[in-house]
């Protein structure tokens, strides 16, 4: 179609140049240096594919939890405590009180298990790690969804399974142009291996003669490695790891009946990355308390919490997701910072 102008209209009149050539499909310049200039880098191709295809992550993820008869929420940001504890939690003043930006949603989604039964959650969670590394965030997009009435915590890693293969179907489908632009491919999700942590870590030390240097928690080394061990021996880009120590999950986590040492637990691991933690959650009152004070936790300071466990609750377990993570590894970049919008590090609060 060829479109003759009879008149043009000036709308606007830029005061600068732009600082880069947006019409190129990706900016020649340096991720730090692009992330300073976000405002404008987006206008390029390469960065509106990269944040149509996250918002059809989510649209996936919401549309599958919705028909799966979950109930989304909208929890609070400022908390009175945190829900993974620790030194990684942001403190403010609260009109003279002190408060915390949330860590997770995980307090509310489980109280409100017992109202709704299965619940969801897509917002930003704070973590204050002082890491300075390509796959760390101070302030991310998080995935959370909960469900009562399970039988175990192989029921939560079947729906996230399922949730992924939903989503996945929808990008192919809604967002196929997007995908072909950023030149990325959606691996196949069939059944997706499961494997217990120290199984695994035994597997890999002996397959790749890699020392086990950490007997409670997964290296980034060690999770590549065990990508790669579910890609060569299953054909998987994906993994559950399950069965955590102990030592190493927080005090909601149902501790394993059979070996009080590890918990009813899993992480999903994604192309080389941890993008998921989840499990079953503690519901019995006495044995809440009892770990929390096996945890050097006061109860007292968690008696809000406590209301889920003290007024009834039924068995139930959940997961939390990060988008960007999600995101990072289907598109085979370097760097989280790529996959944030307007990324929130240790050392970054503009734009």
């Amino acid at each position: 179609m060829e479109l003759r102008a009879k008149t043009v209209e000036l709308l606007s009149e830029p005061a600068e140049e732009l600082p880069v050539a947006v019409g190129k499909k990706t900016p020649t310049i340096a991720l730090e240096k692009e992330i300073g200039i976000r405002p404008v880098t987006l206008r390029t191709g390469r960065s509106r594919a990269i944040f149509k295809l996250q918002q059809g992550i989510v649209r996936g993820v919401r549309r599958f939890l919705e028909e799966s008869s979950f109930t989304e929420l909208f929890t609070p940001k400022i908390v009175a405590s945190g829900a993974e504890g620790g030194a990684n939690i942001f403190s403010l003043d609260y009109f003279g009180r002190k408060a915390y930006l949330a860590q997770s949603p995980q307090f509310y989604k489980q109280m409100l298990v017992p109202v709704y039964e299965r619940v969801f959650e897509i917002g930003p969670v704070f973590r204050a790690e002082k890491h300075d590394t390509a796959r760390h965030l101070n302030e991310y997009i998080s995935i959370d969804a909960e469900m009562g009435f399970i039988d175990s915590f192989y029921d939560i890693i079947e729906l996230e399974t399922a949730m992924l293969k939903a989503v996945f179907a929808l990008l192919e489908g809604e967002c196929s142009g997007y995908l072909r632009e950023l030149g990325a491919a959606l691996p196949p999700i069939g059944e997706v291996p499961c494997m217990r942590f120290r199984e695994i870590k035994e597997k890999v030390a002996e397959k790749y003669s890699r020392k086990i240097r950490d007997p409670f928690d997964l290296e980034p080394e060690e999770e590549r490695l065990i990508s790669r061990y579910a890609k060569e021996e299953f054909g998987s880009d994906f993994i559950f790891v399950t069965h955590y120590p102990a030592k190493k999950r927080p005090f909601y986590a149902m501790d394993d009946p059979e070996d009080p040492k590890y918990t009813l637990s899993f992480d999903l691991l994604f192309r080389g990355l941890e993008i998921t933690t989840g499990g079953q959650r503690i519901h019995d009152y006495a044995m809440q308390v009892e770990k929390m004070r096996a945890k050097g936790l006061d109860p007292a300071d968690f008696e809000t919490y406590l209301m889920l466990h003290k007024y009834g609750c039924p068995p139930h377990g959940g997961f939390g997701m990060g988008l960007e993570r999600l995101l990072l590894m289907l598109l085979d970049e370097k760097n989280i910072r790529t996959t944030s919008m307007f990324p929130r590090d240790t050392l970054r609060l503009e734009p």
